[in-house]
């Protein structure tokens, strides 16, 4: 029995042993293996929610949903300017899902079955329901509707019909998304009402906005700015910085972030290329001078989304000009703007839209009694008179014009039928020559003196027009690669790329604060490819070169800071302007308490930089002073004195004031107080339902990661 004893006691001892060294085999030969599983736990995570790791499965089932919602919506699939929207709104609704949505169980609120009716055929129907099942005639909400479009979705088409059937699981999708956001929605409503509900506005409250925005003061004041006192005199020590930031250190709450600089490489088209393109449409004018169908030559050999069009002489593109206009007639190549372009006249006709050009002098009238009327038509009259006796139109346009085209000499343009109000284009549509009206025209807006400068035509010219973009080469794409590549090869560290920079006459442009979310980065553009490399792989001083689509950039990680706060090195630069006005505002005091007598004494005492201001109408809900500018602490010390008295002197936003009170007048207690009630109530209101989202989703402490993947 010892014996046995002995055995089972040490067998003990070796089955613990035996274990550790049979998981401790198995946990090696799972790293090495190339597949393990604890070396890839997490890499499938796209983020944390409310302490909810989220997969990329997840994600991309959410995605998948946002893209059925946009098909059902739109009737196609979406392009990838369409996904990057799609893409935030599937982790917006996650979000909600895991950061929202639970806070809502945890106080209790609930929709039911019962509620969901109600939204959809009861006494509260949903706005989304009232809008879709609105009759379009009597503009009332048709509620029969609403039950014939639910029994038809109970019961699928015939078998027999598999176009019906397609139509009916399209509308059952629709349907069944639509309801699934019913409850949420309606929780969320539930959940602000519930805090809003919570919301108070005492009487005090009322009072107090009530005497905000009545109570008069009339002050009388010494301010000093803060450069009165030079940069060189405020010496700002590391220990002045370091109080500032832990007194403000909320204020430098920060996300993960990176800073870079970068050197991009533009891919234009060169001269070579611009040739290229000339040459190419040059070979093209000889087929279309001699094409039987130009709308159909001129679409399979145009870039342009417009290839045939009918237009008249005010319509005309800016690049024709009229002597061309000559049917059968081929201009071009030319160039407009970026675009190479050849154009033929297809036919000239004759057109039931007519056009003209004039210019005009438009004198109101200031009222619509018959005097005023008088009045302005004499006016007009006599500016006619003077343009027939010689005066230059363009001058009276200028001086005495009441619209916009005063400052064009009153110059219309050309203007097809229909544009202009029908007295006045009757009376420039009836001009048989050029030149001015022999008497002033009247219309709603007034009088007007009209100067035909073109007279009625009804022409309208047919035009196939070949356009060709000129785009880079294949030959020019590959030299700005080269020279990017050049740059960055064996680059290593900030001052090695800067000075590199300098050497080859690059220009080094900077951005910081850069996310994690971020799409877009300073003067490149979309770069989602550079925000995935600085929160992947990047580190301080390591180089890489993107190739995007209309440049190559080379990028230099040169800072990141981690989710929390900003170091003080890191902010010193942008914090002491404000401290050394503090150390500006101290000096400031110090010599004001110096000096005694009247405001302007002191003033006087100061020196130049010391003036005397009032205000005879300052409100505490103003929040600022004449010429002190925004500052409402300072306004708030001036309410806390007394008539005649004088307050110390304050270092504000903006420099160093000394107040005196003339007279302060308190508005008279009223009983009724429920304008300022209500105010103070729809000011909550107003932005309660964005404060109550973003505080819940600052509780839930998201981490997003989706940089990791190719979003």
């Amino acid at each position: 029995m010892a014996i046995i004893g002995t055995l089972r006691s040490k067998m003990g001892t070796w089955v613990v042993v035996f274990v550790f060294v049979a998981i401790t085999a198995f946990i090696l030969g799972d790293l090495f293996s190339g597949n393990s599983s604890i070396l890839s736990w997490g890499r499938n995570s796209v983020g944390e929610i409310g302490g909810k790791e989220i997969s990329n499965d997840e994600y991309q089932a959410a995605i998948q949903e946002q893209e059925t919602n946009y098909r059902l919506n739109f009737g196609r699939e979406p392009g990838e300017r369409e996904m990057l929207g799609i893409r935030q709104q599937a982790w917006d609704l996650l979000v909600a899902r895991y950061a929202i949505f639970p806070e809502f169980k945890k106080v209790g609120v609930t929709v039911t079955n019962d509620e969901v009716v109600d939204m959809i055929v009861g006494k509260n129907i949903d706005q989304n329901v009232k809008q879709a099942f609105t009759n379009q005639e009597t503009g009332e909400f048709d509620r029969a509707r609403v039950s014939a479009y639910l029994n038809e979705l109970k019961t699928p088409p015939s078998a027999d019909n598999p176009q019906a059937q397609s139509m009916w699981q399209e509308q059952r999708v629709r349907w069944d998304l639509f309801e699934k956001n019913l409850v949420p929605s309606r929780e969320r409503i539930k959940y602000e009402n519930l805090l809003l509900k919570s919301n108070y506005v005492t009487a005090a409250e009322a009072e107090r906005e009530y005497h905000m925005a009545t109570d008069v003061a009339e002050v009388k004041y010494v301010y000093v700015p803060y450069y009165a006192v030079s940069d060189s005199a405020a010496v700002v020590k590391d220990s002045d910085l370091s109080e500032y930031y832990n007194k403000n250190k909320e204020r430098y709450k920060t996300e993960a972030t990176r800073d870079i600089k970068y050197v991009a490489v533009q891919v234009t088209a060169s001269a070579t290329d611009s040739a290229a393109v000339k040459e190419d449409l040059a070979r093209d004018v000889a087929e279309f001078k001699n094409a039987s169908e130009d709308s159909v030559y001129a679409a399979s050999r145009s870039e342009g989304e417009n290839p045939y069009g009918k237009y008249n002489i005010g319509s005309l593109p800016a690049f024709i000009n009229k002597e061309d206009l000559v049917k059968g007639n081929v201009i071009g190549p030319f160039l407009d703007g970026d675009i190479y372009k050849v154009v033929k006249v297809s036919d000239v006709t004759t057109d039931t839209v007519s056009s003209a050009r004039a210019r005009h002098i438009l004198i109101k009238w200031t009222d619509t009694s018959d005097a005023a009327k008088a009045a302005a038509k004499e006016q007009a009259r006599n500016i006619l008179k003077d343009i027939k006796n010689g005066a230059d139109f363009a001058a009276k346009a200028a001086e005495f014009g009441t619209d916009g085209t005063k400052t064009r000499g009153g110059d219309l343009g050309w203007f097809s039928t229909g544009a202009m109000v029908k007295p006045f284009e009757n009376a420039v549509f009836a001009a048989g020559k050029t030149g001015l009206l022999s008497d002033v025209v009247e219309t709603d807006f007034g009088y007007h003196i009209i100067d035909v400068t073109n007279t009625k035509t009804n022409t309208a010219y047919e035009l196939a027009i070949i356009e060709r973009q000129i785009a880079p080469s294949d030959a020019t794409i590959n030299e700005a690669y080269r020279k990017a590549e050049t740059f960055a090869n064996d680059l290593s560290g900030v001052s090695d790329f800067e000075a590199r920079a300098k050497e080859q006459g690059l220009t080094v442009l900077e951005a910081r604060n850069v996310s994690a979310g971020d799409r877009r980065i300073g003067t490149i553009g979309e770069a989602r490819q550079i925000v995935q490399w600085l929160f992947r792989d990047a580190k301080k001083g390591k180089v890489s070169q993107f190739d995007l689509q209309d440049q190559n950039v080379v990028v230099v990680m040169t800072g990141e800071i981690s989710k929390g706060y900003k170091p003080l090195e890191m902010v010193k630069e942008d914090i002491t302007p404000a401290v050394r006005n503090e150390v500006k505002g101290k000096q400031i005091i110090e010599k004001l308490n110096g000096l005694k007598g009247s405001l302007e004494e002191i003033a006087t005492g100061f020196g130049s930089d010391a003036n005397v201001y009032s205000s005879s109408d300052l409100k505490l809900s103003s929040n600022a002073m004449p010429t002190v500018g925004f500052d409402p602490q300072a306004v708030g010390l001036a309410f806390s004195l007394e008539n005649g008295k004088r307050s110390k002197a304050f270092a504000g936003e903006n420099g160093v004031v000394l107040i005196e009170m003339q007279n302060k007048t308190i508005a008279p207690n009223i009983e009724d107080l429920s304008i300022y009630r209500n105010q103070i109530e729809q000011n909550i209101q107003g932005r309660a339902g964005f404060s109550i989202g973003e505080a819940l989703k600052e509780q839930a402490d998201i981490v997003d990661k989706r940089y990791k993947f190719n979003y």
